[in-house]
């Protein structure tokens, strides 16, 4: 049984102070269904205490005067931080969500360590005021700090999304309230611990874990500048409503339905062993997987075929197993999601090629085979809707420009992947595929590049300069003639 771990205090302004109130988040296994951990449920009252802490600090205090150079110290720190204690990191998240411990360390713990590290390297290169010449005369440009930062994160991948966002913000010279999801808030802890132990200033970070209610009260807290939300369409549509009331600036991003385009031309085993683990990444968890898999019509039987070998292969179990491949989903609102999904593919006309149930041997959990649907048309629900579990569509195609425009025939466009023996090729392809971020032959996402989406993917983006420049502000400064 997993020792249960209990926070009886809230992070607020960089220090551990007692809740307003007596809720409590009770944090539930996936893996074993039993209570892990406990902590308390923010409230409004601790997100006026919070907003008003991070709103004089940002007002008053030093972070925003700061140097960069001092920020980026600081900075520094929480990422080494990260990197030091990326094996218990791990640990919680798998225990909290589910993610496969081998991809827990790779992507939940290293991966937020490289976006800390990216989001340095940005800073750096950043060009935060610089002269032009103005139509009437001299101006000078600026980019200032934009204020105080609402982060609000899923539990899917907590701290790889904080990091997106606190370390921009941080560096740029903003404060933040982070609002982590109430299915993963044991690692936030960490991450304070880690804030606090670094030598960030009072005031700049507050954590406050929460429901949806609660959320939204801080999104529409008057003392925010900025919203930075990671989430599902609806509940970032609401944020952007809820916003509004108060012009607060907004970065959302969403959910996605990516398409995979295998061409004629590519080599099947290279496409299966590229898109296998991009398709059920994270327990099929994760908004940029390629959940929809586009193959040639004359060769679909082949690629079924293979793709459902591969698929049925992978191993399903404990999250903490380092063998284990898929997990269990998150809630038990996740499982019967994905069941639900499953029947809906059935009754449409699709064809299960493996999976389709609850794995044997794992009556205890939240677990979901592994499934692929052959048989799929672009009209059908599951080829539309975002299920956010392992369960992916295999659709066949007839030349190059019908996969093209299965590909754009989405409310989403997060993520894609073109696989072909010519690169140059692919590289077309992708320039007319609609979505934020493509790949060829491979699938990735770097921190250094902007990620987002188009459509229902989102507004703004993240990482990068472009994603550095959602937390300053533009200032322009006329200056006399020949100043």
């Amino acid at each position: 049984m997993t020792e249960l771990v209990e926070h009886g205090q809230l992070f607020i302004g960089g220090e551990l102070t007692d809740p307003a109130g007596k809720d409590v988040i009770e944090v539930i296994s996936p893996h074993t269904e039993e209570v892990i951990g406990r902590v308390p449920h923010a409230s409004r009252e601790d997100v006026d205490r919070a907003v008003a802490v991070a709103r004089r600090a940002f007002d008053e205090g030093p972070w925003p005067r700061a140097t960069l150079e001092e920020r980026i110290e600081v900075v520094t720190r929480i990422k080494d931080g990260i990197a030091a204690r990326h094996e218990e990191i791990a640990r919680v998240i798998s225990s909290e969500n589910g993610s496969p411990y081998s991809w827990s360390v790779l992507a939940q713990a290293l991966g937020a360590m490289m976006v800390w590290d990216a989001a340095i390297r940005v800073a750096r290169d950043y060009t935060y005021e610089e002269r032009r010449d103005g139509v009437l005369g001299p101006i000078l440009v600026r980019r200032e700090p934009v204020g105080v930062v609402a982060a609000v994160v899923p539990w899917n991948v907590p701290q790889f999304v904080a990091a997106a966002k606190l370390a921009p913000a941080l560096l740029a010279g903003c404060t933040v309230v982070l609002k982590p999801s109430p299915e993963s808030p044991l690692d936030a802890y960490l991450l304070g611990e880690i804030a606090q132990q670094a030598g960030l200033p009072q005031g700049v970070l507050s954590i406050l874990p929460a429901d949806r209610e609660v959320s939204e009260y801080l999104v529409g807290h008057p003392g925010i500048d900025k919203v930075a939300f990671t989430g599902s369409v609806a509940a970032g549509k609401r944020v952007m409503e809820v916003a509004a009331r108060h012009l607060t600036r907004v970065t959302l991003e969403l959910g996605g339905k990516s398409a995979a385009v295998v061409l004629p031309d590519s080599d099947v085993q290279a496409a299966v062993s590229g898109i296998v683990p991009a398709a059920w990444m994270n327990n099929g968890q994760a908004c940029v997987a390629q959940t929809r898999i586009l193959v040639p019509r004359a060769r679909y039987d082949e690629y079924a075929d293979a793709f459902a070998a591969a698929a049925s292969a992978l191993k399903v179990g404990d999250p903490l197993d380092p063998a284990t491949q898929v997990g269990p989903l998150v809630a038990r609102r996740q499982q019967q999601r994905n069941l639900d999904y499953i029947r809906i593919g059935q009754e449409e006309g699709a064809k299960i090629l493996t999976g389709g149930g609850r794995p044997a041997g794992l009556e205890r959990g939240w677990y979901v085979e592994p499934t692929l649907f052959g048989d799929v048309h672009n009209a059908m629900r599951i080829a539309r809707e975002e299920i956010f579990g392992p369960v992916i569509c295999l659709l066949p195609y007839g030349d190059e420009e019908e996969a093209v425009k299965i590909a754009n025939d989405s409310d989403y466009g997060l993520s894609g992947s073109v696989w072909t023996a010519d690169v140059a090729h692919g590289i077309e392809v992708a320039r007319r595929v609609r979505t934020g971020t493509y790949s060829v032959n491979t699938f990735s996402l770097d921190m250094l590049g902007p990620f987002g989406g188009y459509k229902n993917s989102g507004l703004g983006r993240e990482f990068g300069p472009e994603g550095y420049g959602a937390y300053l502000e533009h200032k322009m400064i006329h200056l006399p003639a020949g100043a």
